[in-house]
């Protein structure tokens, strides 16, 4: 496992795999199994409304696991009374509030921390009653940062689409929303689009400590092998931490 980052591994698109001809494999479980002993920290698996990828059989097996070993689940879901509804069954160690829209193929920009009202500010208080943490999917903006903190949550994942996308000014951005994030009392994490390559330089920002990445391990593994590609992700977090 990272000293300093964590890396959690998404888990979603072996279940997309798996779900592309109806069969029993591949088992996403497995692969988290396989993630754990390569050295990945905890899981991400994101129940969406429309079940294209992990479903709730899924999400029930992955807490049963992880409990076993020890290990965190983070569970990805948007903010609905349904999904609060399953988390509060399941009970993972965390909850990531992220937007979501049913036409989009992945998660599209940040959550509006701002705009999801009272209806979002019952739910995450319906997670912290639970004992469950609440992470928001926000961009790196000043005023999602101050509603995150606001509403309760603990943590906050950075959207870094932007960046992982070539926009290399998104960097700064990152780092500043970063630094303002922990400068409130927030943990910081990211997450969105990154590779081996783009990695390094987003770890050098001393704030975030801890990455979840999904597509990228699940496609480099099919090359190199699912705990080769988690150990190659440890690796690149190691070359960033050494720029700090």
């Amino acid at each position: 496992m990272s000293d300093a980052v964590r890396l959690h591994v998404n888990v979603d698109h072996v279940a997309t795999l798996r779900n592309a001809r109806g069969t029993a494999y591949p088992d996403p479980i497995r692969a988290a199994e396989e993630c754990l002993e390569a050295g990945a920290d905890g899981i991400t698996a994101h129940l969406r409304e429309d079940r294209r990828h992990i479903v709730d059989d899924d999400v029930a097996r992955l807490r049963e696991m992880l409990s076993r070993a020890r290990r965190t689940l983070n569970l990805e879901m948007a903010a609905t009374d349904e999904m609060v509804g399953v988390a509060l069954r399941v009970r993972p160690e965390v909850c990531t509030l992220v937007p979501e829209r049913r036409e989009e193929r992945t998660t599209e920009g940040g959550l509006d921390a701002i705009g999801g009202g009272d209806d979002l500010a019952r739910r995450v208080r319906e997670l912290v009653a639970a004992g469950i943490r609440v992470s928001l999917f926000i961009a790196a903006e000043r005023r999602q940062i101050e509603r995150a903190r606001a509403l309760g949550a603990v943590q906050v994942e950075i959207h870094t689409g932007e960046y992982a996308h070539g926009r290399r000014d998104e960097l700064a951005r990152i780092a500043d929303g970063a630094m303002r994030a922990r400068a409130m009392g927030l943990e910081v994490a990211a997450g969105h689009g990154l590779t081996q390559e783009n990695l390094p330089a987003l770890v050098s920002i001393p704030e975030i400590i801890e990455l979840n990445i999904g597509h990228a391990v699940i496609s480099d593994a099919v090359f190199v092998g699912l705990r080769s590609a988690v150990r190659a992700y440890l690796d690149a977090i190691g070359r960033g931490l050494s720029a700090r």
